[in-house]
């Protein structure tokens, strides 16, 4: 009786994650924040999340199978689009659920998270010296003289306005799956009653940190926002 009831929960996990992955993927067709030549959606906080519940495998494929659908569909900027949305949602997914799989309380998904955005921004950066000069005709110095201006601070503000998002989310969408009978990957209390007062205090500290990214965003690095 166990091995169907295996194969059962197999398929709702992989249900789960395509619903995650669906939705990330809404997130590229309908918000878009765009700086100069560099944009960004929301899908890395929703396959964050669903990692985080499911593991780094699922989030590794679901990170993958996003941006292929994407490259597919909408994006404009053909293989140098596909090679830094695959990179930058990779890293940033995959990072901060491989710590957390290892360490399921607030603090690892606190280290994991950060170390999520200070990851891909580092990633990012080395990403935009090799490939940007050959996609956008100009020569490696140009485009490191773009990284404390522009490439820096726009991917820490889009690592800050992801993280913020995750830890917003997080919290809902867990408890909204296991009072759907999901076997998810949940915060361990050791026994010990969550402390709510963190939790709240976790939530307006990221509340905060996400309206201040995207107004730095907007007023600082001249950034642009669009609803499609």
């Amino acid at each position: 009786m166990s091995q169907p009831k295996s194969k059962f929960t197999d398929v709702r996990t992989l249900v789960a994650v395509g619903v995650f992955a669906a939705l990330a993927f809404v997130c590229c067709v309908l918000f878009h924040f765009k700086a100069a030549f560099l944009s960004f959606d929301l899908k890395d906080a929703v396959m964050a999340i669903g990692a985080m519940l499911f593991g780094p495998v699922y989030g590794f494929a679901m990170a993958l199978i996003v941006c292929i659908i994407e490259s597919l569909t909408i994006s404009t900027t053909e293989v140098y689009g596909f090679i830094m949305n695959v990179l930058s949602s990779t890293v940033f997914v995959c990072v901060g659920s491989l710590v957390y799989s290892r360490k399921r309380t607030m603090t690892g998904a606190l280290v994991g998270i950060i170390l999520s955005v200070v990851t891909m921004v580092v990633v990012m950066i080395c990403a935009n010296l090799v490939i940007t000069p050959y996609y956008m005709g100009v020569t490696r110095g140009e485009v490191a003289a773009l990284i404390p201006a522009l490439i820096l601070p726009f991917n820490i503000t889009k690592g800050v306005v992801n993280a913020s998002l995750v830890f917003l989310l997080y919290k809902p969408l867990s408890t909204a799956l296991k009072h759907a009978g999901f076997r998810i990957n949940s915060m361990q209390t050791g026994g010990v009653k969550p402390d709510k007062r963190k939790s709240l205090a976790v939530t307006v500290i990221a509340a905060v940190l996400c309206a201040a990214a995207c107004l730095y965003f907007f007023l600082c690095l001249g950034g642009k926002f669009s609803f499609k």
